[in-house]
């Protein structure tokens, strides 16, 4: 516990963990189910900001938010609420619908609130890496959430602890909620300058970072010169059956998958190097830093991160996948009986396949959706069978037929072999395998887990390696030019940062090469 609100107090935050879970996480073997050979994206956020006389709920409106938003993290989540002198804080480890309750909700009153869910990228994987955080300071709490990686992490660390800031995490979140609750060396003469703050803040940081910040009558939001993560604005609207067009509010999210999800309205994108302010007076836009001559959105938001009804750079992530697919049966026709995409992120593609092909189109694989992190220590052979927990093969669709198995991505390339022999077992007479982007065969150090050179099957192995060792008759890659063109659609290719495909970094990552991959692991946390 931190404090408690009491009058005259410019405010106060109280913080409420949930260490059980932690402790259990500590003392039992872990396993991941969920994903398998998939790079994970960091982390989700969001910001809601509600007029104080609207009677909106934000804790349950970031609730729901957070829920639409938990494939971009499974570990941790958690809730700050603010109702102008204190702030509340729940978190804890697990899924979203596992730390919340009822019971725990219902304390987060107030109309100001943001959210996380997390995937951690390195180190740790524990309560004291969960967001966000929430400090006291001299002008009341302040809670910041992050989704993103800070390369120079370490320069930034460095400076803290020399200026004796204590810090009790490896996250990066941590450093950049120091560094924000600093005041600006010229002072603040006339109360906190939280703008000027947050633009020290960007002069420094270098890396990806989309941050939310509450403050004690206002929700800020940033996001890096580049535009590495998505983050867009919304409206919150009057319920059905009355004024649809008041707006109670505004909110800030990851994707706007998770505006729909609380019924809001999409408005835009934060801008590269932008800053934005919620507050009584509405929405407020300010230049943090210049933004990059090229932005640098990650393409793998397109390829496998985003959900498909997202809209993105104003294109549904669904239909810029079912590109991909198309162009893919382009440059790589084979034939065959059926087409079919590993559930669920291929789908669209294996439809743009299948569309352009003229091949029918069918499932092939029925996929166990209640799997997602489990506590329970599986035997040697369950281990080595995860595939098999994950997916059924439809025998009856796939007997006697040459199927082509279309995925998004193959990273270290341990589930395309085991799904090409399930699809064998069940009776298919050939296996032709599609992957709707090119070759990973470079780290990402953007916020994304993207494993080590050594790691990646796309580095160590050519092509037709790549197909003996998962055992398909034949393999093919879309070329990177030809997924820049579609992600691209009607503008000219560019703008996107391709850095896991091609190796060329929109930044300086030369520190991060340089290490050893074990120390690369457990450098910084995101």
């Amino acid at each position: 516990m931190i404090g408690a609100a009491e009058g005259g107090m410019i405010g106060a935050a109280e913080v409420v963990l949930s260490g059980a879970q932690d402790t259990a996480q500590e003392t039992t073997f872990e396993v991941t189910l969920d994903g398998l050979d998939r790079p994970h994206e960091e982390c989700g956020v969001v910001g809601v900001y509600a007029w104080p006389t609207s009677d909106v709920d934000v804790a349950r409106l970031s609730f729901f938010s957070l829920y639409a938003l938990q494939h971009r993290g499974q570990e941790s989540a958690g809730i700050c609420v603010s109702d102008g002198r204190r702030a509340l804080l729940h978190k804890g480890m697990g899924l979203v619908a596992q730390v919340f309750t009822e019971e725990n909700l219902r304390p987060l009153t107030g109309h100001l609130a943001i959210g996380h869910n997390r995937y951690s990228t390195t180190g740790a994987s524990s309560l004291n890496n969960a967001q966000p955080y929430l400090i006291e300071t001299l002008h009341g709490p302040m809670s910041v959430g992050h989704n993103g990686n800070l390369t120079n992490t370490h320069i930034l660390r460095r400076r803290l602890l020399e200026r004796g800031v204590g810090l009790i995490s490896t996250s990066d979140t941590e450093v950049i909620t120091q560094m924000i609750a600093a005041p600006p060396e010229s002072g603040e003469p006339n109360g906190p300058d939280w703008l000027a703050r947050i633009r020290n803040f960007m002069a420094v940081a270098e890396g990806a970072y989309c941050i939310v910040i509450l403050t004690r009558d206002a929700i800020w939001a940033a996001r890096d010169p580049l535009g590495l993560r998505p983050l867009c604005i919304g409206e919150l609207l009057g319920e059905r059956g009355r004024n649809r067009d008041e707006v109670l509010g505004h909110v800030v999210a990851s994707e706007s998958c998770a505006l729909g999800t609380i019924d809001a309205r999409y408005v835009r994108e934060v801008a590269p190097g932008e800053i934005i302010r919620f507050d009584a007076d509405g929405v407020h836009s300010f230049s943090g830093k210049k933004p990059a001559s090229k932005s640098a959105l990650c393409v793998f938001e397109y390829v496998y991160f985003s959900r498909p009804d997202s809209v993105l750079e104003d294109q549904t992530i669904h239909a810029v996948r079912q590109r991909l697919g198309k162009r893919l049966w382009e440059e790589s026709p084979v034939e065959a009986d059926m087409v079919m995409g590993v559930p669920d992120s291929a789908i669209p593609a294996a439809i743009g396949f299948a569309n352009a092909s003229g091949i029918p189109f069918s499932e092939g694989l029925t996929k166990n959706r209640y799997i997602g992190r489990t506590f329970i220590e599986p035997t040697d052979r369950q281990r080595r069978s995860t595939v098999t927990l994950k997916y059924n093969p439809l025998k009856a669709n796939l007997e006697g037929k040459r199927v082509v198995l279309i995925d998004d991505s193959i990273v270290r390339g341990n589930t395309c072999g085991p799904l090409v022999r399930l699809l064998r077992e069940a009776g298919a007479i050939e296996v032709h395998v599609r992957v709707s982007s090119p070759p990973v065969a470079h780290p990402c150090f953007m916020g994304v887990d993207m494993a080590t050179h050594e790691e990646l099957i796309g580095h160590r192995m050519t092509v037709d390696q790549i197909r003996q060792h998962v055992g398909a008759d034949t393999l093919a890659y879309l070329s990177r030019e030809g997924m820049l063109a579609e992600v691209a659609g009607d503008r000219p290719p560019g703008g996107h940062c391709d850095a896991c495909f091609s190796g060329n970094y929109p930044l300086d990552v030369s520190a991060w090469l340089s290490k050893k991959s074990d120390d690369r692991k457990n450098a910084f946390e995101g």
